[in-house]
């Protein structure tokens, strides 16, 4: 699979620790120090990944809006490059899914790097999407039932209009039925991208066998015809079955691939989705202000909060202290209690206290985008 990344960078330092690091990881990268020349590529050539040196100039905001209106690469990974004590939170609010911080060193930016490829070849679409015009329902936990408007699909994603924005990370769950067939697709997936037209773009996560067939079928009747006619309109009153697995038994969930460990985790900021990464990693946690240890394992993690299992979790909004060792590093983040599930466990956003704690999360990140599970070791 090629990757492709777009380099804009003045600084000629940096410019070449990136190119050089980009190149051992097989991603082939074009190098511009100039913003309007970045502004020419991205209207026509397609990147998997953006790597800008944001300056917090009107060049650079320029960049990134335009950037949000590429047809070619509003979906693409944003990589910033800022100062060391540059607050990276509104960077990421503008949609960042990595910052880099100045003076680059060559240890931490490999390490970014790696889990930015590892993000980028899950996000590569391995199938081309058809334009399509259906009107799904849509829910998500801790809000009503949502109506939008699907425009394309493939059997990996989808792509839709909604007045309502949904959260930055969040499961959803699909109903709809599409042009020319009565049956139901019903599936889960996840936020990938939203922008500021109402448009949002889905992964698809647990996609059960009838509705992935139903989807190949129309897919192939449809290669290279356009979308037509009104939007199908799935069944009224009929409910989506997985909105209701949050309540059914751990094995039921299990068995129909529809676990609800990470459905209500929602972060701060306004990023495109988050990428998760499934682990089994033993931890520690703690209620702040106490040094009791609680053990617990984490089943899976984002740059933005994680899923703590645990028989009895802590109440919904306190504050706690997660410890996790592994071979390589002891890390130790805040974060607060979003969700509870009595007998399975909590979601936890992360609450960093400085550029450092974010680092260290990526750093965990780049090595489980890479291999298999972490072992907790021994203390």
């Amino acid at each position: 699979m090629d990757l492709r990344a777009l380099v804009v960078c003045p600084d000629q330092d940096s410019a070449s620790l990136l190119m050089l690091i980009l190149s051992e990881m097989g991603i082939a990268a074009e190098l511009t120090p100039s913003i309007s020349r970045g502004l020419e590529l991205l209207d026509s050539q397609r990147f998997d990944a953006i790597v800008l040196d944001y300056r917090a100039d009107q060049s650079s905001e320029e960049f990134l809006a335009r950037l949000r209106q590429s047809a070619k690469n509003r979906a693409s990974m944003l990589i910033a490059v800022v100062d060391s004590e540059f607050n990276a939170r509104p960077v990421f609010g503008l949609g960042a899914n990595f910052v880099l911080y100045r003076p680059l060193s060559s240890e931490r930016t490999r390490i970014s790097l790696r889990a930015a490829r590892g993000l980028m070849r899950r996000e590569r679409r391995r199938a081309p999407r058809k334009p399509v015009h259906s009107t799904a329902n849509i829910a998500f936990p801790g809000a009503p039932e949502l109506n939008a408007v699907l425009t394309d699909l493939s059997d990996g994603g989808t792509s839709f209009h909604t007045a309502n924005r949904l959260p930055s990370a969040c499961k959803v769950y699909f109903e709809f039925a599409l042009p020319g067939q009565q049956q139901l697709v019903r599936l889960s997936g996840e936020v990938a991208w939203q922008d500021a037209s109402g448009r949002t773009g889905i992964r698809f996560l647990d996609v059960p066998q009838a509705s992935r067939r139903l989807m190949q079928i129309w897919l192939q009747q449809n290669t290279g015809r356009p979308a037509t006619g009104l939007p199908a309109q799935p069944s009224a009153g009929r409910s989506s079955e997985a909105q209701s697995s949050a309540t059914q038994s751990r094995s039921e969930r299990e068995s129909k691939s529809e676990s609800t460990d990470s459905t209500q985790l929602s972060n701060a900021g306004n990023r495109r989705g988050e990428q998760r990464f499934a682990c089994k990693l033993g931890a520690e946690v703690y209620s702040l202000g106490t040094s009791v240890p609680n053990r617990c394992a984490l089943s899976d993690i984002s740059e933005g909060g994680c899923y703590v299992e645990m028989p009895t979790p802590l109440s919904g909004q306190s504050g706690v202290e997660i410890v996790v060792r592994t071979a390589d590093t002891k890390l130790r983040i805040r974060g607060q209690v979003l969700a509870t599930h009595p007998g399975f466990g909590m979601g936890v956003r992360f609450m960093f206290r400085d550029s450092g704690e974010r680092e260290e999360i990526l750093r965990l990140l780049a090595v489980l985008s890479t291999g298999p599970e972490l072992d907790e070791q021994p203390r």
